[in-house]
């Protein structure tokens, strides 16, 4: 019996290079040696207020980018969180299990409420219906980045204790980390991790930027003070620039060294750009026959949703057992 395998983005802001390199391009590898299922967390996305008609129209720009990376809905799960009621009725049910000091230390809590005047409950308990996302298909593998595993231990911790308040119930997922993907930072601050959030002109190449578009970002990349690529002094920037090359590419770092060495920030822009172009050409062909063809989004996702569903149903009617709740 295969493991399975729970993940997701949310549909906010634009799915970027960092996103594919790092997430969706693993998906597609693993998709055939595990259990999968891939949602669109659209519960984790009204944490922050979001247009409605916005959120819609983005939910499906995300199912079909799924798609057009190359998730199969033959072979893995495409659903929408919020089309399977369970995982907010789990959500609550884990909540009444987890210390409010848990939450509180969350660095990503910390860094959301010291931005906000008045912050929401639900950037507090976030990390309670990511664990619920998680526990509710029993997944044993999560693959998510290192700026997510504290998510990833506290999903363990509250299983851990439910398991130990109420017997056996869940799944305790893996806390290594073997499908996670490059990670690839921001073009305007190579110090920090590529984001959909961020707000600068030049921070990310989005999947479906045109051609030109992607060009004139990469050429403002930031480098270093030096003229040209040497590998031994190298700034975070450069690095982050061959980074994306090779990810792209599948070059090893020796191609990589014996490639780029000694040539000047201009033309290693250049490369990378062309790189880039032409790996996202066929990936936004393929985006434009999905959303393109009637019918088939909706019908992706309704069948992933009624696939994962008795799953879902299960795991709910057994917590609730366990607790002692009338079902």
């Amino acid at each position: 019996m295969k493991t399975r395998v729970f993940s997701g983005m949310q549909p906010s802001g634009n799915l970027h290079i960092g996103n594919y390199l790092g997430a969706l391009k693993n998906w597609v590898r693993i998709q055939h040696d595990y259990e999968c299922i891939f949602c669109i967390v659209d519960l984790h996305a009204v944490t922050l207020y979001q247009h409605p008609s916005e959120l819609r129209s983005k939910i499906r720009e995300i199912a079909a980018l799924y798609l057009a990376a190359g998730i199969d809905p033959r072979v893995s799960a495409v659903m929408v969180q919020s089309s399977v009621a369970a995982h907010a009725e789990l959500a609550w049910m884990l909540t009444c299990v987890t210390p409010v000091g848990w939450l509180e230390r969350m660095t990503q809590y910390k860094a959301k409420a010291a931005k906000q005047e008045s912050v929401g409950d639900g950037i507090l308990q976030y990390p309670v219906l990511m664990a619920a996302d998680i526990l509710l298909y029993q997944a044993g593998i999560v693959p998510v980045g290192d700026d997510q595993a504290q998510h990833l231990e506290l999903t363990r911790d509250i299983a851990l204790r439910f398991n130990s308040l109420y017997g056996e119930t869940f799944v305790v997922p893996s806390t290594s980390l073997p499908t996670v993907g490059a990670r690839i930072m921001g073009l305007d601050d190579p110090e920090q991790k590529m984001s959909k959030s961020a707000s600068g002109a030049n921070h990310a190449v989005a999947l479906l930027d045109p051609p030109d578009r992607i060009r004139k970002t990469i050429m403002r990349a930031t480098t270093d003070s030096q003229p040209c690529v040497q590998f031994e002094t190298a700034g975070p920037g450069v690095l982050n620039l061959l980074s994306i090359y090779q990810a792209f590419s599948g070059w090893d770092d020796g191609q990589i060294r014996q490639h780029f060495e000694g040539m000047r920030y201009g033309d290693l822009k250049k490369q990378v750009a062309e790189m880039v172009v032409s790996q996202l050409a066929p990936f936004r062909e393929r985006y434009q026959q999905i959303v393109g063809e009637p019918g088939y989004l909706d019908r992706v996702l309704h069948e992933g949703a009624e696939r994962v569903a008795p799953i879902a149903q299960e795991t709910v009617r057994l917590v609730k057992e366990r607790m002692g709740l009338y079902s």
